[in-house]
């Protein structure tokens, strides 16, 4: 017989990250700085829809970006270009953030003087979904090419997003077999709190929406 429990030692890693997300969502609050934790599938479009989103915000807010990756500074790179405060965090090989590896980036960072910050998380829509970071509120990109069927294989993922993007709007005439009305109801159903924007990084379709929930939330946040 084996003398360990896989589930209770594995509970007890969530319930240590948890208490450290809440601390870490405590001393964030204290500064006014509000963090968003983008999640997507590799080739998804985070890095060009934080592009587009920085580009209608920041000159009404102080926006930085911690990029998360396994390896490499391409996206951090490309961030920076857009004139905002970029770091990138390298994972060591980590398919996830966690709340205590997102204090790190942030220790290194600096958020005092910052009214947004995002978290551009590892690629991919298992291991993201299952550690709290610490952010304020969650959000998710879902491609157009990546199927409507998403919310049915990454259920969990859809579940602890307050936000989902459905980016690449501008192919569902080459994708069309992606159906809107099925992706929302799935979601949905999953959890009936989420928001939902269709939209296209690539022209702008569905931004002005998406800026205006990024305003409204930060407006709230901050009183």
């Amino acid at each position: 017989m084996k003398d360990f429990k896989v589930i209770e030692v594995k509970r007890s890693i969530f319930e240590d990250n948890n208490a450290d997300a809440d601390k870490l969502r405590a001393e964030l609050k204290s500064e006014g700085t509000f963090l968003l934790n983008l999640m997507s599938s590799p080739g998804a479009g985070k890095t060009t829809t934080l592009k587009r989103t920085i580009s209608m915000l920041k000159d009404e807010m102080k926006i930085g970006v911690m990029e998360a990756d396994i390896d490499s500074d391409v996206d951090a790179q490309a961030i920076s270009e857009t004139g905002v405060r970029a770091i990138q965090i390298h994972t060591g090989g980590m398919c996830h953030l966690d709340a205590d590896m997102t204090r790190q980036g942030i220790r290194e960072f600096g958020t005092k003087d910052l009214d947004f910050v995002v978290l551009e998380n590892v690629g991919n829509l298992v291991c993201p979904a299952e550690f709290d970071t610490g952010s304020t509120k969650n959000a998710m990109i879902l491609s157009v090419p990546e199927g409507d069927d998403k919310p049915l294989k990454y259920p969990l993922m859809f579940s602890i997003c307050d936000v989902v993007l459905i980016n690449k709007c501008d192919t569902l005439s080459v994708f069309d077999d992606f159906s809107k009305e099925a992706v929302k109801e799935r979601i949905l159903k999953l959890n009936p709190d989420a928001k939902i924007f269709f939209v296209s990084a690539k022209t702008g379709e569905g931004f002005d929406e998406w800026a205006d929930w990024i305003r409204t939330e930060i407006s709230e946040y901050q009183k």
